[in-house]
């Protein structure tokens, strides 16, 4: 845990790898608390008009990620939200940054390479257009699960606990506990 004192949070932040469910989850458990869902990938498609895809294709990763860190600034600051992250948002400095200083618990959802594959197989995602997406899945593992564990308050398992079970750990850590 990166925060020593317990303290109360203006939000909850998902991170974690694509298919480690932070879009759904992050649906699922703003319903039980009350808070209102944002998926910052979304929320640039919306804001820009066009996919994510179509960014990478027209900026690469680069200008995407730049323009990640503008919502990241942006969402770190206001209260009552559960804001689903990209997986590679820990990929630049000034991200970790934010989410380490920022006032918002971050939680980190983790996912076994094999259910990641299985989850994000028919997917359109720029990152798994390779010739071997299990392998780019274990290499992003690698690359970022350290940086995961930098910016993170705890972590939930995505692979063995259902929403429900994943909501309550939340309340537990949050000393909210229903």
């Amino acid at each position: 845990m990166h925060n020593n004192s317990v303290k109360a949070y203006k939000s909850i932040f998902l991170i974690g790898m694509m298919g480690a469910g932070k879009s759904s989850f992050g649906k699922y458990c703003s319903k039980e608390l009350g808070y209102q869902f944002v998926d910052l990938d979304e929320e640039l498609e919306n804001r820009t008009g066009v996919k994510i895809p179509e960014i990478f294709a027209k900026e690469g990763e680069e200008g995407f990620r730049r323009r990640e860190t503008d919502l990241l600034r942006e969402f770190i600051e206001k209260e009552g939200f559960i804001v689903a992250t990209g997986g590679g948002v820990v990929m630049r400095d000034e991200n970790r940054q934010i989410l380490k200083n920022g006032n918002a618990c971050v939680v980190h959802l983790t996912v076994s390479p094999r259910i990641c594959f299985f989850r994000t197989r028919n997917s359109s995602r720029p990152l798994l257009q390779t010739e071997n997406p299990m392998q780019t899945i274990e290499n992003l593992m690698r690359d970022r699960d350290l940086l995961y564990t930098e910016v993170r308050d705890f972590s939930l398992d995505t692979d063995k606990l259902s929403f429900n079970q994943m909501c309550k750990e939340l309340l537990k850590e949050l000393g909210k506990e229903k």
